[in-house]
């Protein structure tokens, strides 16, 4: 886990099924490519043709075409993909699934290397059945993961149509919502009003929350409308109905009643369908336990980041592998057909999901269904809707700033010591539309000074930003076009010259790559930097101590201005140290808790370098080695530390080290 701002509702190995920096080809992902069909709107006269598709559908099977816009907009923004499925096997704008074709069967992983706690105070215990996992997929498929062979049913049209002719796909979505309505008993109507329930049940009936989460949702969009072009450069545009309102009593009658009520100690607001899927915490083996920590957050630690993660895996995959006490945890995992959402780790306790044990101490840790390295195993408006309202709401409960210092990506955790750069884990990836995510927050990237504002946010347009990578499926081979939010990095303002390095990913010096893993040349979407200098239609900011470049032309900018706050060595320091955690002095230690050695990174910070302050924080150490939770300690020390933007990746700075100045100053 870029439309508009939703209503105010108020591991690491993260999975196993993490990829880490240095292990990207282990897991090869069985989904067809982006290139493996024709795009939509191939073979078209002109650019409306999707838009008369919907007009032709509705007609059809007598739906409102609204309802049809609004439905599909949810699913896919519109978007074909090519032909590509979904991360939960939905193909075309109405995201039909076909489960059984799109994902045979997940491959096979291992337990990843790094510790996903990343605390050396307790190092994680092997333990038996560890090794390599697979999940395959049930002998019967729950509905909402089939629904592209019922429509095939309906209509008379084949499962290869239906998957790959966006016009065929738009039809097969039109009699689904037609069969949901004669099965609710309700006659055709032309009052889109009439068609809410159909709506709830199109995106699958296991969840009545969900699918009335999701119907309120496409209602939401009717009301206030949306027009874009699609990724096959398609025109769809659905006037707003500011006047549609629902009678709610059709829930009730379609045996959508609420049933929150039963959930116990739901953490989550009210507009999103949310359920408890409980990590266990437990005690086996050798003194061993798993798979989180009881804490009492905000009081004891503050809460100040939220992680955002991918799977890596499949909703029903993930929700078996937290159920695993000798497995790792996170707090949340938001499911990509419908957004539904299972809370497993109150935001009180601390859960191992970042690989940065002072992190998880201060964030709550948020899994998406998804894959990063298939590009086109696309998250769904649905999924990015319901996320975006989880974060807000723990924004409002927390007073974590909306920014991208305190909303990361798993890919943006530092490593604690330089022996786990490399262990680092590089989900969500440069599919992630961030730009996308934050006007869904409602917190869009705008500029907020003139050229002399000293810092820049990356922003480039996610469709038309297309760098090239690899390793999607085997080392080395090309990744399928696809949008991104991240630019690449130079050492000099020249497409031609070497990217920039990453000593703490590559101690000999060697080069970074286009990896679609490699971090570390990388600036994504929301992100500040501070200036170095200009050239042209070139940009260099600072960046892992040393000047990054990066195309930024006056026609097709890929960063706006900004300005801030900035840290900067103090004057007569020639450079000063980095670190991957805001741990405290040694004198702070009581006895009985081992001191945690703040070690430096291997990046320096010389003088005259600025990097962007994201937050200013006391050091602080969660000292919880032991399922007795009486062991525990929290350790508060009088070091007070900045966390800046140091690259790919956010750091830590003394501030005994720095001065700390405006950007435009």
């Amino acid at each position: 886990m870029r439309g508009s701002a939703p209503e105010d509702d108020k591991r690491t190995p993260r999975p196993a099924l993490r990829r880490s920096a240095t292990a990207v080809a282990a897991a090869v992902l069985l989904l067809p490519l982006l290139s493996a069909t024709p795009s939509a709107g191939a073979g078209k006269p002109g650019r409306d043709a999707l838009q008369h598709a919907f007009t032709e559908a509705a007609a059809r099977y007598h739906v409102p075409r609204s309802v049809l816009l609004g439905v599909s907009y949810l699913e896919s923004r519109w978007d074909g993909h090519g032909g590509a499925p979904s991360v939960s096997g939905g193909y075309g704008p109405m995201h039909l699934t076909d489960a059984r074709t799109a994902l045979a069967s997940e491959p096979e992983f291992s337990e990843p290397a790094a510790d996903a706690r990343g605390d050396g105070s307790r190092a994680r215990k092997a333990v038996p059945g560890q090794g390599a996992k697979r999940a395959a997929l049930p002998a019967e498929l729950p509905a909402r993961l089939r629904t592209l062979r019922t429509a095939a049913g309906l209509t008379g049209l084949s499962p290869e149509k239906l998957r790959t002719d966006p016009a065929a796909n738009v039809l097969g979505g039109a009699a689904l919502l037609a069969a949901e309505q004669r099965r609710l008993g309700a006659a055709g109507s032309a009052d889109p009003a009439q068609w809410y329930a159909a709506v709830a049940r199109y995106a699958g009936e296991d969840n009545a929350a969900a699918g009335r989460a999701f119907a309120n949702d496409v209602y939401e969009v009717m009301r206030r409308g949306q027009a874009r072009t699609t990724d096959a450069g398609q025109r769809v545009t659905l006037a707003a109905a500011p006047g549609l309102h629902v009678d709610s009593g059709q829930a009730n009658r379609a045996g959508l009643q609420s049933d929150r009520g039963t959930e116990p100690e739901l953490e989550c607001p009210w507009s999103v369908a949310c359920e408890s899927v409980p990590a266990p915490y437990e005690e086996f083996g050798d003194h061993d336990y798993g798979n989180h920590d009881l804490a009492d957050r905000p009081r004891d630690q503050r809460i100040s980041t939220i992680v955002i993660h991918d799977t890596e895996g499949s909703w029903e995959t993930t929700l078996k592998l937290i159920k695993d006490p000798a497995y790792v945890s996170w707090h949340y995992t938001i499911r990509s057909s419908d957004g539904l959402i299972a809370q497993h780790v109150p935001t009180k306790d601390v859960a191992w999901h970042a690989g940065n044990w002072y992190i998880n101490s201060h964030s709550v840790g948020i899994e998406h269904e998804g894959f990063l390295a298939s590009p086109d195993a696309w998250y769904t408006e649905a999924m990015y809707r319901t996320s975006a309202r989880l974060v807000r709401y723990l924004s409002r409960k927390y007073d974590v700033p909306l920014d991208r210092q305190h909303i990361v990506g798993h890919d943006n955790v530092p490593g604690t010591t330089p022996a786990t750069i490399k262990g680092m884990h590089t989900d969500p990836g440069p599919y992630w539309d961030w730009d996308h995510y934050f006007t869904l927050l409602g917190a869009p990237f705008t500029p907020t000074a003139g050229p002399r504002g000293g810092l820049v946010t990356i922003r480039p347009d996610y469709g038309r930003n297309r760098p090239e990578y690899t390793g999607c499926t085997k080392p080395g081979e090309p990744c399928p076009p696809h949008g991104s939010t991240a630019v690449r990095l130079y050492t000099a303002p020249d497409e031609h010259a070497p990217l920039v390095k990453d000593i703490g990913l590559r101690p000999d010096g060697g080069d970074s790559t286009i990896d679609v893993n490699d971090t570390g040349a990388r600036a994504s979407t929301g992100q500040r930097f501070a200036v170095a200098e200009r050239s042209g239609d070139w940009t260099a900011i600072w960046y892992l101590g040393q000047k990054a470049w990066f195309r930024n032309p006056v026609d097709a900018r890929t960063a706006s201005n900004s300005r801030g706050l900035v840290a900067t060595p103090k004057d007569g320091r020639a450079e000063i140290p980095v670190y991957g955690r805001a741990y405290p002095e040694k004198e702070a230690y009581p006895a009985g808790v081992p001191y945690q050695e703040v070690t430096p990174l291997p990046y320096k910070i010389l003088a005259g370098q600025k990097y962007a302050v994201g937050d200013r924080m006391r050091g602080d150490y969660f000292y919880a080695p032991t399922f007795d939770v009486s062991q525990h300690a929290v350790v508060r020390g009088d070091d007070v530390y900045y966390e800046i933007q140091l690259g790919h990746r956010v750091g830590y700075v003394r501030a005994e080290d720095v001065d700390i100045r405006r950007s435009d100053a």
